[in-house]
């Protein structure tokens, strides 16, 4: 089994009112585990939003992008982020690309990053070109950006987006397809949070990064 597919223990969270219910279900339960590629099977997608004082820390994550360009989630601190994670090979992932491209145009003072795992370059280029990404993506095909989750969030299938507020925590997690409308009133909601925006420059203490 895909270590992304593995069952894992979710902190406490409370669902975020009238917002997250919007996020869409993936279409692919009949490549659940046959394909061994973690997806989400029909009608399994689930968010949380995590209030504040329930937050894990993010992880101090390292790496390249798909262009080679190096990237440190702590430099991030201060913003919102919006880290999905996904591969050109998953349908859902194709799906979503479209909403999760017009988001990052929409809120330009978010940090969009993608986490593209099992995957080729080529493949990760044509998929980015063809949805019209305008954000990086790190390259991650040995899965070491989402096992730096582990302790915190993990991302149990792909695709899974994680909304980090200003101060580094882990806001809210969306396992599965995320629709346009449900992701845009989650990042709404971090971007109001005063939490967030307080303790942001208390400094961001994340564990060791990959």
């Amino acid at each position: 089994m895909d270590r992304l597919a593995r069952p894992a223990r979710r902190p406490a969270a409370v669902a975020l009112a009238a917002c997250v219910t919007a996020v869409a279900a993936a279409s692919c339960s009949a490549r659940v585990g046959a394909a061994n590629q973690g997806f989400v099977g029909a009608g399994a997608a689930s968010s949380h939003y995590y209030p504040a004082g329930s937050r894990a820390i993010a992880p101090h994550v390292r790496g390249r992008t798909l262009t080679g360009l190096p990237f440190s989630l702590a430099a991030d601190r201060g913003s919102v982020v919006v880290l999905n994670f996904w591969g050109s090979w998953c349908a859902p992932c194709r799906r979503e690309a479209p909403a999760l491209a017009a988001l990052a145009r929409r809120f330009p003072q978010v940090r969009f990053v993608g986490d593209d795992v099992h995957d080729s370059a080529a493949s990760a280029a044509a998929f980015q070109r063809a949805f019209n990404v305008g954000y990086p993506s790190l390259n991650d095909p040995g899965e070491q950006v989402a096992l730096a989750f582990h302790g915190t969030v993990p991302p149990q299938a792909i695709p899974t987006t994680l909304v980090i507020d200003r101060s580094g925590r882990i806001a809210a997690v969306m396992f599965g397809e995320v629709s346009y409308v449900g992701l845009r009133a989650v990042i709404e909601t971090v971007l109001r949070d005063r939490v967030g925006q307080a303790a942001a420059g208390r400094g961001w203490h994340g564990a060791a990064g990959a």
